[in-house]
């Protein structure tokens, strides 16, 4: 979602469903951990004014935004003792900020197919957060600046396709 006419952290409340009874997984990338962190603590306290307990997050480290993907896939078909998957949607949280190399391009469009294919094929929305940006300073301004936190907006997506999914599958 393009940023310059919208804060990130901008949504109706009433509009977020009950997440009490959700169960969410945190893929975080410790590249850019100044901003990866901030999104990380963004998307949890969004998801606990929500009603999700704290026992109901789960939170992993990935060493970049590349391994984003694997980590992700991993938590999103990760199943329990009871059948159950031990999460309802896995949001991903990264950062990567245009360099002088081509290197940019190449995480950024892998990252970006990676996710794109695991919603395709996991049972769980997987939420796409990471910040391709220019500069550190349009990182900064999504990570808890001045165009809000791209963390809460994840867990909000998050929290609204667990229960679009519920729907569906009781219609």
């Amino acid at each position: 979602m393009a940023t310059k006419y919208h804060n990130l952290s901008d949504y109706d409340p009433t509009e977020v469903p009950d997440a009490s009874n959700m169960r969410f997984g945190i893929v975080v990338a410790e590249w850019n951990s100044d901003i990866t962190f901030a999104l990380r603590d963004g998307a949890i306290e969004t998801l606990q004014k929500f009603g999700t307990p704290e026992e109901n997050i789960t939170v992993f480290h990935v060493p970049g935004s590349f391994e984003l993907v694997y980590g992700a896939q991993q938590l999103a078909k990760a199943i329990s003792f009871q059948g159950l998957h031990t999460v309802d949607a896995v949001i991903v949280l990264g950062c990567v900020v245009r360099g002088d190399t081509p290197h940019f391009d190449f995480i950024c469009q892998g990252t970006t197919e990676g996710i794109a294919r695991l919603n395709t094929t996991q049972n769980v929305p997987v939420i796409y957060g990471l910040l391709t940006v220019n500069t550190m300073q349009q990182a900064i301004d999504r990570a808890g600046g001045v165009l809000g936190n791209k963390g809460d907006e994840g867990a909000i997506t998050a929290i609204k396709m667990v229960d679009f999914k519920r729907k569906v599958q009781y219609t």
